[in-house]
């Protein structure tokens, strides 16, 4: 066929269809508002971000303040005092006195959460004791000296 003209009661397009184009709309319209709830529902059961508020210098050691408790993993390595938290934070430094010495304390974003990091010029033993205080979590880092 050639044209759009009829030739024994057929032509070359197809007849419209009866049935309406709107289910195509109502599908994706429901689609896209499911889409949205979950997103919303998602973002507000979501977890807060556990995060490291404060730290407080002591004579002989720290008090680290979160806004909940996060999974904490220490050790004391070589003389050295290094706890991972998972948590977020800035990064932060500064100096604290055992004994009359000084103890260098360092606070760093790595890529499992911060890193606390402890060290003097002489080995340092420690204990670190987290608990809630008033609606936030506490955890207080005692150095001495063996």
């Amino acid at each position: 066929m050639h044209g759009s003209e009829l030739k024994d009661g057929e032509h070359s397009t197809p007849d419209p269809d009866p049935r309406s184009k709107s289910w195509i709309r109502v599908l994706f319209s429901l689609a896209l508002f499911g889409l949205l709830v979950g997103l919303m529902l998602g973002r507000l059961t979501a977890p807060e971000p556990r995060e490291l508020e404060q730290v407080e210098v002591l004579e002989g050691g720290l008090n680290l303040w979160f806004n909940e408790e996060p999974q904490l993993h220490g050790e004391q390595v070589d003389g050295t005092i290094a706890l991972l938290f998972e948590a977020d934070g800035r990064s932060q430094k500064g100096r604290l006195q055992l004994a009359g010495k000084p103890v260098t304390w360092r606070v760093q974003k790595s890529d499992k959460g911060l890193l606390v990091s402890l060290v003097a010029a002489r080995a340092l033993h420690g204990d670190w004791v987290g608990e809630s205080v008033q609606g936030r979590w506490r955890v207080q880092v005692r150095l001495r000296e063996e």
